[in-house]
């Protein structure tokens, strides 16, 4: 039986970022993530977890300046030692919020960059991350995003995510699938499943191609569900979506699982 957790970064926006906790717990939801929870002090967040009896499972490191359109740091160069208190930053978070995976958002390639410049960037950022996370028994996740949603974006494939992760060499940095960003640059959702399982740290779900509920559009998540329960898949499915006609208002499909 899958588990869902709430993105409440997209989920339950009819009222403020910590009043969330409390409608996805209402709604059924035993685990949330966020993109991020650095607007708010981390025991804000934490003691909104508690009252609700939620699990975090998940959230971003610092992106840079996400309002003037960063997408995260950790493959541009000259901005290594920002990546690194970012990293600091989000694992005291982490501890305080009970977090066991945190996202590192590769960032943009600029136009005429020098990409192997980037990727040698990447990996050592990586390194670094995985070996301060591991000090606390926290995995590293990095995740491949369609260029139609965030043009530029470094990684868009899970052949060179995981290209990516094994030469990195830390057991543990893993790879987050997104159902709906693997469908809109390649395809092929079920194989690459079972292809890499043992190396996928979270899963995150939304109809393909408007984000909305997973009821919608060309996915067939049914069957997917099914696979991962075959497959043994013990970890969260992130509900990473925008509602169409509001959160709980569709939330039939979470009722059909």
């Amino acid at each position: 039986m899958p588990k869902f957790a709430a993105n409440l970064t997209m989920m339950f926006n009819e009222v403020p970022f910590l009043q969330r906790f409390r409608a996805a717990a209402q709604a059924g939801f035993e685990a949330v993530e966020f993109l991020f929870p650095y607007d708010h002090a981390p025991e804000e967040i934490a003691a909104q977890l508690q009252a609700n009896r939620l699990q975090n499972v998940l959230f971003n490191l610092p992106p840079g300046d996400w309002a003037a359109g960063e997408r995260g740091l950790a493959s541009l160069p000259g901005r290594e030692q920002e990546f690194r208190a970012g990293v600091a930053k989000a694992l005291t978070y982490a501890q305080a919020l009970g977090t066991p995976r945190l996202h590192a958002m590769a960032g943009l390639l600029p136009q005429g960059a020098d990409a192997a410049r980037h990727r040698a960037t990447f990996i050592d950022n990586l390194r670094h991350a995985c070996a301060e996370a591991a000090r606390h028994g926290i995995t590293v996740l990095i995740e491949p995003i369609n260029p139609r949603d965030m043009p530029g974006y470094f990684l868009n494939t899970q052949a060179d995510a995981h290209a990516i992760r094994e030469e990195v060499g830390a057991t543990n940095l893993k790879v987050q699938m997104d159902f709906y960003h693997v469908q809109i640059v390649e395809g092929d959702i079920a194989m690459k499943v079972r292809r890499y399982l043992p190396h996928i740290g979270h899963i995150q779900i939304a109809g393909v191609p408007e984000r909305n509920e997973p009821d919608t559009g060309e996915v067939n998540y049914p069957y997917l569900f099914g696979l991962l329960d075959e497959l043994g898949y013990d970890g969260w499915l992130g509900c990473e979506y925008r509602p169409a006609k509001g959160t709980v208002e569709g939330l039939g499909w979470l009722k059909k699982v």
